[in-house]
């Protein structure tokens, strides 16, 4: 069978693009010639002579590719896998775009078949017989076709007088309080109609799911509007609400349409499952809806692939005049895509790619049933678990959708951590700690599909919809055990972290006023803590300066430290500034010393901030009194051999016959102390004072053996660690002596401070000044004896001075 080459072609190039733009590195260069195309370089010059089709793939590679290599990391979030059958309905687009320029005939004979044909596929696996379908690109905007159709026949004169006819019944169109935000002022908008006719349904807060529209609260609502004049138009049900995946009780709503000649139309992920062999009695009854909105590309993982509206009208005048159908034969080429892929994929193929995204559901499902902390929660249950899964639909077995959230009870805190005074902002803690959970779950298991979403009643939950992302992303089942396991894994650190908040704030209310609790109840950690360095006789400019460089060197200091816990500045767009925020941690923390070494630290980088400030002032006062001493000693030198002796001549002829004896007076500086002392120490006994030797110098009491970590109790067990904790194995060694206060604990990892001579009492300086106090020390005793020193030819020239 011979092949049309403009086919061959189109399928050759096709091929050649998604091999060069689906690999994921760039291919080498070979020549001198650098890379011509990147990010800085566009916009430019339009090439006079044109490129030809494989440049311009590359530059195309370069540009999807150049941001993830400015970032340093590749984009796996929701990164699409394009398999054969995505190739199919790349393909559609690229024919269809050949196709529209075949004679006007040909177009519209080949165009009705790809219509007629893709439309009785679609109303025969999802069970709508004797439907229409509208294929469209804005998933929303079937639904304003279906409104326009509508309003035509229910207002007889609207083809000619137009909109004026509705002032006489205004329609209502009711909708969820779950469903789509957004969708209802977008009907509004497109179809000229005042918010006043949209009309939100309450859901259920007493019996059944809190995210199914109330049935008897509806049926109230519409004889209300009838009652004032009104026009019942247009019913908008969820078979799987976009947050939660709940389905509305679609049988009754049927019943209370036809009562009131309204239209029903229904939208969500759960009528995939009406392609597959068993169906519930919940999905089944959207087969008996006015028209439904189908999303195949997201289901079977179909790029670019158009909605379908499925709906039932007899009047075809109507459709064409609501925008449903169209004479014009390109339109119609919308549905070639998809006309592709479903012959590539099958009957079977198709059942089989929704079959796997429910089994991936339930699998998911039944492995948190299984963990001991993990329950399953509806509307009858009361007891309330470590982390429970909010699957509120009818049937929980055929849902697609999964939700579970972290809602640790507080009155079963561990011994180790207090809840009073926390249950004010429990649940927008919990809310934080959830979006946490989802964010590690997505970048630990990025395949896994999961996201957060914000549900009214139950708060931040974690969603896991396979029909959503399982194709898109390549889920398998490998992937859902690694869920599993990575949740496993997480739910402890925040059962740990929760208890110990308590103990964290208390603990830094005893270290007031240096150390200030932050309350953060966003913050998903242990908490947030300021250092306060001592503020007298500043103002405010220089307070706010201070706490900021404090703080700030304290954050490094803290990050520096062996330990697996975070510490960090905090949310990006967070409200507190200058402060610290404690990430997640394990039960074995030792929240005390935690906190402990936070004030110690702070201490210490306060202390030495001063002395460094002091530090200019005490050497100047020092070289002014080192000149005043030399002066003294030079007249007392003038006083001592007489005024001949310094005479050039005359003083070398006296001393040679008459040698001077005179005494050596040397001083030394002392940088930490700032004061000028004698060094007949130094040369009686030839060694520096108030200098340790290194093998002399103190260790610090709380060395670690290697491999141990920070802040763990003693006794710990060291099998409690883990890869996604936030603490290292428990230290065994104790420090030496007894218990110090805490005012005096000195960080762990600090280094060792020398001892101070008796002449410097009372002063602490660290070591790399001290080090700077010796060399100090020994540059001016040197200075100070080279001046005491001059040979007796020289003795004029050092008085004169």
């Amino acid at each position: 069978m011979m092949v049309d080459s403009t086919f061959a072609q189109v399928g050759k190039n096709l091929s050649e693009a998604m091999r060069i733009l689906g690999d994921g590195q760039r291919e080498p260069e070979t020549g001198p010639e650098k890379w011509r195309f990147s990010r800085t370089s566009i916009p430019g010059p339009l090439q006079g002579d044109g490129q030809d089709v494989a440049t311009i793939l590359h530059l195309v590679h370069n540009l999807i590719h150049d941001e993830e290599e400015e970032e340093d990391k590749p984009s796996q979030h929701r990164m699409q896998h394009v398999g054969e059958q995505g190739h199919m309905a790349l393909l559609g687009h690229s024919l269809a775009a050949y196709i529209s320029v075949l004679d006007r005939e040909r177009l519209r004979k080949l165009t009705t078949r790809i219509l007629s044909d893709t439309t009785l596929w679609l109303c025969r696996l999802f069970r709508y017989e004797s439907g229409s379908a509208y294929f469209h690109e804005d998933d929303r905007d079937g639904l304003v076709k279906v409104c326009r159709l509508v309003i035509n026949a229910r207002y007889e004169e609207y083809a000619s007088e137009g909109y004026s006819v509705l002032s006489s019944r205004q329609p209502v169109i009711y909708q969820s309080a779950s469903g789509r935000s957004g969708l209802g002022q977008h009907l509004c908008s497109q179809l000229g109609l005042p918010l006043s006719s949209l009309c939100t349904v309450p859901c259920n807060t007493i019996f059944g799911s809190q995210h199914q529209m109330d049935v008897a609260l509806l049926d109230k609502l519409i004889k209300e509007d009838v009652e004032s004049g009104k026009l019942p138009l247009l019913l908008i049900a969820n078979a799987g609400t976009p947050g939660a995946g709940h389905t509305d009780k679609l049988a009754r709503l049927k019943d209370l349409c036809d009562q009131y000649s309204m239209w029903l139309h229904v939208e969500g992920v759960n009528l995939a499952t009406l392609a597959l062999g068993q169906v519930t009695s919940a999905i089944m009854a959207a087969s008996r809806s006015d028209s439904m909105t189908l999303t195949p590309g997201q289901w079977l993982g179909l790029p670019a692939v158009t909605a379908v509206t499925l709906y039932r009208h007899e009047d075809p005048a109507l459709s064409l005049a609501a925008g449903l159908t169209s004479s014009q034969p390109v339109a119609k080429l919308r549905a070639l895509p998809l006309w592709l892929s479903l012959q590539y994929l099958g009957h079977s193929g198709i059942v089989q790619k929704i079959r796997h995204a429910t089994a991936l559901s339930q699998q998911l499902l039944q492995k948190l049933k299984a963990l001991a902390s993990i329950k399953t929660s509806d509307v009858l249950q009361t007891e309330v678990s470590l982390l429970e899964a909010l699957t509120m639909v009818e049937d929980e077995l055929s849902s697609p959708v999964v939700l579970f959230r972290f809602s640790q009870e507080m009155s079963s805190a561990s011994s180790g951590g207090s809840v009073e005074g926390y249950c004010a902002g429990e649940k927008e803690a919990l809310d934080a700690f959830n979006r946490w959970l989802g964010e590690q779950l997505l970048q630990l298991v990025p395949t896994s599909g999961v996201d957060v979403v914000e549900l009214e009643d139950e708060g931040t939950c974690v969603r896991f919809s396979p029909l959503l992302t399982a194709a898109v992303l390549g889920t398998q089942e490998e992937n859902v055990e690694d869920l599993m396991e990575k949740l496993s894994e997480l739910v402890p650190v925040m059962c740990s972290t929760m208890c110990l908040r308590q103990d964290f704030r208390e603990e830094t209310h005893r270290h007031s006023p240096s150390l200030t609790y932050i309350e953060e109840l966003s913050w998903p950690g242990l908490g947030a803590v300021r250092y306060e360095p001592r503020a007298e006789g500043m103002d405010e400019s220089r307070r706010k300066q201070e706490l900021e460089t404090v703080n700030s060197e304290l954050l490094k200091k803290l990050q520096d430290l062996d330990t697996d816990i975070i510490f960090s500045t905090g949310p990006e767009f967070g409200t507190e500034e200058d402060c610290i925020f404690v990430g997640m941690v394990t039960e074995d923390v030792d929240v005390s010393e935690l906190v402990d070494t936070v004030a110690a630290l702070g201490r210490d980088i306060e202390e030495n901030g001063r002395l460094l400030e002091n530090m200019t002032e005490v050497v100047r006062k020092g070289i002014l009194e080192a000149e005043l001493q030399l002066q003294k000693a030079n007249e007392e030198k003038l006083t001592e051999e007489g005024v001949l002796r310094q005479l050039p001549l005359v003083g070398s002829v006296l001393n040679w016959f008459s040698p001077s004896q005179s005494s050596i007076k040397g001083r030394t500086f002392n940088l930490a102390a700032g004061s000028l002392d004698s060094t007949e120490t130094t040369y009686s006994t030839k060694a520096q004072p108030g200098r340790p030797s290194l093998q002399e110098s103190p260790t610090s009491s709380s060395k670690k053996q290697p491999g141990q970590r920070l802040f763990r109790r003693s006794g710990a067990a060291s099998d409690s660690f883990s890869e996604t904790s936030s603490v290292g194995p428990a230290e065994e060694t104790t420090r030496a002596g007894s218990t110090t206060p805490s005012g005096s604990i000195q960080p762990p990892a600090s280094p060792p401070a020398p001892e101070e001579d008796s002449h410097a009492a009372g002063v602490v300086v660290p070591e790399d000044i001290q080090e700077a106090s010796v060399q100090e020390h020994t540059q001016l005793e040197d200075e100070v004896a080279s001046e005491e020193r001059q040979p007796e030819g020289q003795e004029v020239e050092q008085s004169g001075r």
